[in-house]
């Protein structure tokens, strides 16, 4: 029979009744509730919003802020390849070292209607006292006291450097020596402290690269639209068919035009790592942010399911009643609706002032590259309320799934308990079979993919263990059950507790099992590669001192050479590569850190472990390559690899050998002239040498007054440019998910407590005391703590163990501070959420039963 207007108009009524009453006699419930949902929404919000900020990121324009219009080269390659059964893709990968402009670009800017004027940009590193300075042409420089350089031996400095009349003596490289010359200070620039300015020519000489320009700034004519100034330069260069000075030594797929930047934009001309460094931010982002989705869909599902657990009888009882199906969806679906829009905006606005602080925090650990802008526009602080929708809409689909079971049953069996079904446990299972093969595809892969396989394989295993947790939570307790049936009449009671209540003790079990499995394949996977690099560091280590700093010339290891005492000695310079290929048939681009290294002696000084081959032939045009590269690209000495330097420059080499001790030195090493070559200036000079027996490193001190001696230097050992970015953000991710976890455990453990009310009171009726009572809660917490320690660690261990064989070739290893850490966090929360919420139900005096 349908149901009428007035009808509805009633039974909105009732619903709105239940919804009600619901909301206030379940108040603690609701709380729990609330928190997982606000913490929730405040973590998601606040990835949003990072994502959002680095989506507009750019780079600061400092320099070329005077000018309308910056010609640079492409900093970045891309790479085109044809996946399985589908279409030619094309990636792209930013480039770090400087791509150069052709001088002869100079007069066809200039000739571009509207151009008022034009300025050829170069920088050249040099050294004045032994500090570190960039040398720049005076063009587009202000002048703040003086006059500008017109002679050779006269400069411009930036403030701070020197005063105007000063005699100052600067030291440059030019190739492979050095030269020092005194000039005269002619004035102070308001520009960059750390600068000095030479006269046009001056400058083009010392930085010794002919018809090479690192930037042209273009000035516009008055009322000439940036836009229109950029098309008619961008249309001129390409008449000309001019490209940047890599083009010739590019991939052919790999194209190099002049680009034409105005507006924000023209700080990528500058600060050559901020745009690169946006899509690994992204990439992390996006990574943190799914694995909060999926944690977030975990832990609101069991707290929304518990809360509702708690009420089944209640739900059943009003369902025997005579409430209708759609009056109790409707009913339970108002009322968690309204606990999950307020705690949502909460978590939203709280996520502003989480960004703002996370930001800071990757500032202040130097994780964000220098000159990357981070803009926060008003309109994206509403970006969380997306965010908020989505947990609102977790939290209402959880819960009208938990009412569908006493909302389809007949009111007559309502009150009768019902068994986890089949399906649930053929989906745990198939579950953790997919875990199981992802953990094993990620011990085929390398680098991030295996990382990914590894975490996808936890999370998955993760789900698992929650649709099982009853049939586990029985399994634990047929373990854990003798043992505690022989401490007493408390041990005995807390085991047929936990036995007789499985679905319970499984619930408690699954928050502790997921915080325990993402704590620990997020710290030990990131510990183990880095506990492994350090080892192989040290191990490499074999100089005695090791010599750097400004006051270094770029000859040092020749001369170093030559000094009595000094046995062996090798150059070290850090660069990066790109390499091209395919992860899982998708073409991929991967950056990689890199050393060059002069290759005589270099087992004397840094010693890679060589297996095959030797580092005594690296030269321009070689390659020495990490085994396990070695093996995922199936080279050996004898055979070839392709690859792209800093620069975009492709390069075919020649192995020359294959070594051990890659996760600290690199996945190749390069001969330090080839590496030095395609780097946008000399880089500063560390000279490793190893001393005869009982010689003194008195004499390198002697030899280059204001370089800097270290005995006993620190292990060479490569870095990636985005590992601070990752170390810092994988740190807030464990510490916020972690928390978030820890919240689901207090709360799914005090919900549980909480309705055993009426079970403790029933006991004490019966004659047990309250200390019998309080040593059966302690054995219960004990078992669940023991129980998701024992399940997480298992759920971590397989893909912990193929990431770390696959990626550092050994077992998976954790401070044993942090897993010590982690196990007090564990039983401090499970101790405290069961025991607290019992002390209500062990106060009073209560009639005890005869003995």
């Amino acid at each position: 029979m349908k149901r009428g207007a007035g009808d509805v108009v009633r039974g909105g009524g009732v619903v709105a009744l239940l919804a009600g009453r619901g909301a206030r006699t379940h108040r603690r419930a609701w709380a729990a509730v609330f928190a997982a949902l606000a913490l929730g929404s405040l973590l998601l919000g606040t990835l949003g919003l990072a994502a959002g900020s680095a989506a507009l990121g750019h780079a600061r324009v400092e320099r070329y802020a005077g000018a309308d219009a910056v010609v640079a080269g492409t900093q970045s390659t891309r790479y085109t390849t044809k996946p399985w059964g589908s279409e030619a893709r094309t990636v792209r990968a930013g480039l770090t070292e400087r791509v150069r402009v052709p001088a002869r670009a100079l007069d066809v800017v200039r000739q571009v209607p509207g151009v008022r004027a034009v300025i050829a940009d170069v920088a050249l590193p040099v050294t004045a006292h032994g500090v570190a300075l960039t040398g720049r042409p005076w063009e587009a420089t202000r002048l703040s006291e003086g006059r500008p350089p017109t002679g050779a031996r006269e400069i411009v400095v930036g403030e701070g450097v020197a005063r105007a009349g000063d005699r100052l003596s600067i030291a440059y490289g030019t190739g492979s020596a050095t030269d020092t010359h005194t000039y005269t200070v002619t004035g102070v620039s308001a520009d960059a402290r750390r600068t000095v300015h030479f006269s046009r020519d001056e400058a083009h000489r010392l930085a010794g690269r002919a018809g090479e320009l690192d930037a042209i700034g273009v000035l516009a004519d008055s009322g000439v639209p940036d836009d229109v100034l950029r098309t008619r330069v961008r249309h001129a260069l390409d008449a000309a068919q001019l490209r940047d000075v890599s083009a010739p030594h590019r991939a052919a797929d790999d194209p190099a035009p002049l680009r034409v930047l105005t507006g924000d934009a023209r700080g990528e001309a500058e600060f050559l790592a901020a745009a690169p460094a946006r899509t690994p931010l992204l990439q992390v982002l996006a990574s943190l942010a799914s694995v909060v989705v999926l944690v977030g869909v975990l832990v609101v599902t069991s707290t929304v399911a518990q809360a509702l657990r708690q009420r089944a009888r209640e739900l059943a009882l009003l369902r025997a009643v005579g409430a209708t199906p759609w009056q109790l969806r409707r009913a339970v679906g108002r009322e968690v609706g309204r606990i999950a829009v307020l705690a949502a905006v909460v978590g939203a606005v709280g996520a502003v002032p989480a960004y703002l602080a996370l930001r800071a925090l990757l500032v202040g650990r130097g994780a964000v590259p220098e000159g990357l802008e981070l803009p926060f526009p008003p309109w994206l602080a509403a970006a969380p309320l997306g965010t908020a929708g989505l947990m609102v809409l977790i939290a209402w689909l959880t819960a009208l799934g938990c009412c569908a079971r006493a909302a389809r049953t007949r009111p007559a069996e309502a009150l009768r308990e019902e068994e986890p079904g089949s399906a649930r446990r053929l989906t745990g299972c198939v579950l953790l079979g997919l875990g199981a093969a992802s953990a094993g595809a990620g011990a085929l892969q390398h680098g991030a993919a295996a990382a990914a396989a590894a975490s996808a394989s936890a999370l998955t295993m993760v789900i698992g263990c929650a649709l099982l947790g009853p049939w586990l939570a029985r399994g634990a307790m047929r373990v854990l059950g003798a043992p505690m049936r022989r401490l007493g009449v408390g041990g005995r009671l807390a085991a047929s507790a936990c036995t007789a209540n499985a679905a319970r003790l499984g619930a408690a079990i699954t928050p502790v099992v997921l915080v325990t499995a993402f704590v620990l394949v997020q710290l030990a996977g990131g510990a183990t590669l880095g506990h492994e690099a350090a080892a192989q560091a040290r191990d490499a280590a074999r100089a005695d001192v090791a010599v750097s700093g400004p006051g270094v010339p770029y000859d040092a290891v020749e001369r170093i050479r030559r000094l009595p005492g000094v046995a062996a000695a090798t150059a070290v310079a850090h660069g990066t590569v790109v390499l091209p290929g395919k992860e899982l048939g998708e073409p991929s681009l991967e950056r990689l850190p890199v050393l060059g290294v002069t290759p005589r002696s270099l087992a004397r000084t840094l010693d890679p472990a060589v297996r095959e081959g030797s580092t005594d032939g690296l030269r321009p045009g070689t390659v020495a390559v990490g085994m396990d590269r070695a093996r995922t690209l199936g080279v050996r000495p004898g055979d070839h690899v392709q690859l792209r330097f800093g620069d975009g420059a492709e390069a075919r080499l020649r192995v020359v050998a294959t070594y051990e001790r890659a996760l600290a030195l690199g996945d190749f090493l390069f001969s330090y002239e080839e590496l030095t070559r395609h780097m946008s200036a000399p880089p500063p000079v560390r000279v490793l040498a190893a001393l005869a027996p009982g010689a003194s490193p008195t004499s390198l001190s002697t030899a280059f007054p204001g370089a800097r001696v270290e005995r006993d230097p620190v292990p060479e050992r490569v870095r990636a440019e985005d590992q601070a970015l990752g170390e810092v953000l994988t740190a807030v991710a464990v510490t916020a998910i972690g928390g978030f976890t820890v919240i689901a455990v207090l709360s799914t453990l005090t919900l549980i407590s909480a309705g055993r009310g009426p079970e403790l009171r029933q006991l004490r009726l019966a004659g047990a005391d309250r200390r019998r009572l309080r040593r059966m809660l302690v054995l219960e917490s004990a078992a669940t703590a023991t129980a998701g320690l024992s399940l997480g660690t298992a759920t971590a261990a397989l893909p912990l163990l193929a990431f770390a064989l696959s990626a550092a070739g050994r077992l998976p290893w954790l401070p044993p501070g942090q897993g010590a850490l982690i196990v007090t966090v564990v039983v401090l929360t499970t101790a405290s959420a069961t025991l607290l919420p019992a002390l209500g139900a062990l106060r009073g005096r209560y009639p005890v039963a005869a003995r």
